[in-house]
């Protein structure tokens, strides 16, 4: 059994990393209910603008002329990861990563292995693990601080960078992993595409019923088809990044505490155990001392 001061150096060791994890606790609980409230706020304008936007492009069908709806077949491909700065936060970065990891590996994996694969990085700990991984794949690591600064018109200068190369043909699909919040103890990753922009999918039963005409709404275009979506579609691949940064934001300081909480519980059965370890040793160097004390006041009397 350690001796009484190596337990007493343990103990106050723990308790330091007790009061560091308590402290990061409260600071992620604090920032946790403002990113809560952006993402809260985001999440129905983006829900109906990405319906609406859908719907449109369902109805028109093959009258739709935008750019951003182009299904070409993969040749060069693109894939936003975003995860955050920091650590200490659980699995919850390496679970976003593990879903980038899969889709490359499935969908992309013919870009990969062919250098044909970008991979634009969102925050330090993706960027730090793609760079070792995808050696032969290029990585983009211009967007690496933007959390410091998530105000919209910062953000979307990613997705405007992303667009212009879709248009011109340099990536011919654009994937995106990210964070998805669900409350401060349920986060979860996913990994979804980008662009081309996907139409609204109607299915037989739904045909026969006359859903289609149901979720084809008729709409009456001022100004004209080519202009409206000229002007909204890139809104709605701006909003749709922004809301998956603001997720992932959010779904961080939601993982951070929850990672943190635990590590108090656990620091508090340590620190338990360590103390009875501690009370065990002093009662045994107690029980020797007394003993010492005994067998020599014995030899004196004999």
């Amino acid at each position: 059994m350690a001796n009484l001061k190596e337990v007493r150096i343990r103990i106050a060791s723990v308790i330091s990393t007790q009061q560091i994890t308590k402290a990061m606790k409260m600071v992620s609980a604090a920032k946790l209910r403002k990113a809560q409230a952006a993402i809260t706020q985001m999440r129905p304008y983006d829900i109906a603008l990405n319906n609406m936007m859908r719907n449109v492009l369902s109805s028109l069908g093959s009258d739709a002329t935008t750019s951003f709806g182009a299904d070409r077949p993969i040749e060069n491909a693109c894939m936003i990861v975003i995860t955050s700065n920091r650590g200490l936060a659980g699995a919850f970065n390496m679970n976003i990563i593990k879903a980038a990891v899969e889709t490359i590996n499935t969908k992309y994996a013919k870009q990969r292995d062919n250098g044909k694969l970008t991979i634009i990085c969102v925050g330090k700990k993706g960027n730090d693990f793609m760079r070792r991984r995808y050696t032969n794949c290029k990585i983009v690591s211009d967007y690496v601080d933007t959390f410091s600064n998530l105000e919209f018109d910062n953000v979307k200068k990613i997705a405007e960078v992303v667009m212009a190369d879709f248009e011109a043909k340099k990536f011919d699909n654009v994937s995106t992993a990210y964070g998805r919040f669900k409350n401060a103890g349920t986060q979860f990753p996913v990994c979804e595409q980008f662009l081309p922009l996907a139409k609204l999918e109607v299915s037989k039963e739904d045909k026969a019923k006359g859903g289609a005409i149901k979720m084809r709404a008729d709409y009456i275009f001022e100004p004209g088809q080519e202009e409206l979506l000229e002007s909204l579609v890139p809104s709605l691949l701006q909003t749709n990044l922004y809301k998956s940064i603001l997720d992932t934001h959010a779904s961080e300081h939601g993982a951070r505490m929850t990672a943190m909480d635990k590590a108090t519980e656990n620091a508090n059965d340590l620190l338990k155990n360590l103390r009875i370890n501690y009370n065990k040793a002093r009662q045994e160097a107690i029980t020797k001392e007394l003993s010492e004390i005994v067998g020599g006041a014995a030899a004196l009397s004999a």
